[in-house]
């Protein structure tokens, strides 16, 4: 499909992530789907939020037809948060975020060195105890760099200083780390297929390691970023004296570094695979028969840019919307990306708000407004 051959028949596929800050992916869906048919009433248009694993992959889950479950865990902290988890059947899908989020430090104060993935493993605890056999963990948008400690503390590890006690929480109570215990994780893992759902592939260690990259967005400065990377080498040699040499080759593996290494615990604690976030979200969220019915699809997310190209929800729908002859524009909050880059993406154009508003605190208050206009834009240009 070329600019300009979709009309009024069309079948307008709207598959848009969150816009930080300002819209979830379900509010991006509505008003768009509201502009669109201020030009076009009666316009076909379905609407399927997605998430590549990170904030807003629970609400995704849920849109399409999960259950929302609520639980009471530890939040990054140590405080009592409620966190929810989807479920459909016999899947679960758990975003780490819900109880490990940056979101949810108090004040919204970092805590680099000393906030925990506890309150993710009773998460996970908490799915396996509603029925689930395949549990989706998406990790993104957490306040912590412990390796995924915390996380298997939950589920029944055992980490021990030199004597005898439990380390601090954080990746800095690693700094104290002796022996690790891992004989008394829950056994129901053994049974259950977890999938690590994330858009980062970093090793959780060194130069491009969970600390160095990931660790400043949470607050740590350079000597905090020396502090983590040094508590999780030791880490992980403390877990290859526990479990053996697949410690160390888990810690270089594709995804290891997602959200401050709980990637890591995952693959090696909880027998974890790997796969790129937005791809398990698209078959999960059945993307793929919504495409079938598509003759124009509408992705996007609050920042159009370089992140968006290395596995971020836009660029995983507008991939596969290009392998099945689908054209793809989007809608933004910003767009910081050429249209040689838009285009070799998948996205015909883009339809940022910054147009319509350039002042950026406007643009977030205003932003379901805003959308809705520019949805009305581009269904000017190519449904009217």
């Amino acid at each position: 499909m070329t600019d300009g051959a979709v009309n009024k028949a069309a079948h307008v596929l709207v598959a848009a992530d969150k816009f930080k800050e300002s819209l979830t992916a379900a509010q991006v869906a509505e008003r768009v789907t509201a502009g669109l048919r201020q030009v076009v009433p009666g316009l076909r248009v379905e609407g399927l939020p997605v998430a590549d694993g990170g904030d807003g992959t629970v609400a995704a889950a849920v849109a399409a037809g999960f259950e929302r479950r609520e639980v009471p865990v530890t939040g990054p902290l140590g405080e009592t948060v409620t966190a929810a988890f989807a479920l459909r059947g016999g899947t679960a899908v758990v975003e780490m975020a819900e109880a490990s989020g940056l979101r949810l430090l108090p004040g919204g104060v970092p805590a680099p060195l000393t906030a925990t993935t506890y309150g993710t493993g009773e998460l996970l605890r908490a799915a396996l105890d509603a029925g689930a056999r395949t549990v989706v963990l998406g990790v993104g948008g957490s306040a912590t760099t412990d390796g995924g400690a915390g996380m298997l503390a939950a589920l029944g590890a055992r980490f021990l200083d030199a004597h005898g006690e439990p380390v601090g929480p954080g990746g800095g109570g690693l700094r104290a780390l002796a022996t690790a215990d891992l004989s008394g994780l829950d056994p129901r893992f053994a049974d259950v297929e977890l999938v690590l759902a994330s858009d980062v592939d970093n090793p959780l260690t060194g130069p491009q390691g969970a600390p160095a990259v990931f660790g400043p967005q949470k607050g740590a400065g350079p000597r905090d970023v020396e502090v983590l990377d040094a508590a999780l080498t030791r880490y992980v040699a403390v877990l290859v004296e526990a479990v053996g040499p697949r410690a160390a080759e888990a810690a270089g593996s594709a995804g290891a570094g997602g959200a401050g290494g709980v990637g890591y615990g995952a693959l090696v604690g909880l027998g974890a695979v790997f796969r790129p976030g937005i791809e398990l979200m698209l078959d999960l969220l059945g993307f793929r028969e919504a495409l079938g019915r598509a003759t124009l699809v509408i992705t996007g997310e609050g920042s159009l840019d370089e992140q968006t190209l290395h596995g971020k929800a836009p660029a995983g729908v507008a991939a596969a919307a290009r392998a099945a002859g689908v054209e793809v524009v989007a809608v933004c909050g910003r767009l910081e990306l050429t249209p040689q880059a838009l285009r070799r993406a998948g996205i015909s154009r883009a339809y940022p708000l910054t147009d319509l508003e350039p002042d950026p605190a406007r643009c977030v208050a205003l932003a379901g407004p805003l959308l809705e206009r520019a949805a009305a834009a581009l269904a000017r240009d190519l449904l009217a």
